[in-house]
């Protein structure tokens, strides 16, 4: 990304107010609810100004965005920061960027002139990764809607050829292919899981994708939530994700709900993005407690 010119002394100021802003806890002060909501718009409003280097106000853009993407950091200020700069890179003034900080950390920013206009969400306690998509997508204006994860990275505007798809009135949801860092292909397209399956693959008896690679763009069952763009009129029609999820299998569940109301899902091999994967339930007892409550929900709901 470009160097911009040393930015002025408001856009300094702004940034370090802005920030100071984002870092106080208000939780806990009783007289200072309302407080904290200005606190919150100005952070915004301040945040924009700095990072956008002309835009004074969120609606003097001369081009208006067509789709509202959506991350949530929970302490990845790192990754974020490089997703950030490949979505200015690669996806310029078209998207609009809904950050939801989902546990304390720093504004990942910096001195960078940004295309595309940002909103800040820092939660009080960190939310399900359903409800903090759920809360971005309140703030969605725009003809389209993704739910991005930060640990994506972009070689390419991914966007024009899945709206091509979406424009498709049969066509729910679109993602591009998935692969790994060493460029291998991700299960990101799965069948929806049974009994059946889920006992296959614990016991090692199924370590194969559940589709062959394709130049081709097919409809599997189900998409990983790692990337997902949607017309916002059909995320709005069935309801979003289910909160009731609080991390893993809210993806699957929404696609089946897609599925059950005559939409298809596609994925788009001619689009590929990378996954620098962390799966924490392989690691950790609380997130792997999380995936076998989702899994179990899922399967009694069918």
């Amino acid at each position: 990304m470009p160097r911009s010119r040393r930015p002025s002394t408001f856009r300094r100021h702004a940034t370090l107010v802005a920030n100071w802003f984002a870092l106080v806890d208000w939780s806990g002060v009783g007289w200072l609810p309302r407080l904290r909501s200005t606190s919150m718009r100005t952070c915004r409003l301040l945040c924009r100004t700095a990072q956008i280097g002309s835009m004074q106000t969120p609606t003097s853009s001369r081009h208006s965005p067509r789709i509202t993407v959506s991350i949530v950091s929970h302490g990845h200020g790192g990754l974020v920061s490089l997703l950030l700069a490949d979505l200015a890179k690669h996806c310029g003034a078209d998207i609009r960027v809904i950050l939801t900080l989902n546990v304390p950390e720093a504004l990942p920013l910096n001195d960078e002139p940004c295309p595309f206009p940002m909103d800040f969400i820092r939660n009080r306690s960190p939310r399900g990764f359903g409800s903090n998509h759920n809360a971005a997508f309140r703030n969605c204006r725009t003809p389209y809607f993704c739910v991005l994860n930060p640990d994506i990275q972009l070689r390419e505007n991914p966007f024009p050829a899945l709206i091509d798809e979406l424009h498709r009135q049969a066509v729910g949801v679109a993602a591009p292919q998935v692969t790994d860092p060493a460029g291998n292909i991700e299960d990101s397209a799965r069948r929806f899981p049974t009994a059946g399956i889920i006992m296959r693959k614990l016991l090692g008896l199924s370590d194969k994708q559940d589709y062959e690679a394709t130049r081709h763009a097919f409809s599997p069952d189900w998409i990983a939530g790692m990337f997902m763009l949607f017309r916002s009129n059909v995320y709005s029609e069935v309801g979003g994700f289910d909160e009731r999820y609080f991390l893993y299998y809210e993806d699957v569940d929404l696609c089946r709900r897609l599925r059950g109301r005559g939409y298809d899902v596609r994925v788009l091999p001619s689009v590929s993005v990378t996954h620098d994967a962390r799966r924490s339930s392989h690691r950790n007892l609380r997130h792997l407690r999380w995936h076998v409550a989702s899994m179990i929900r899922f399967l009694a709901s069918g």
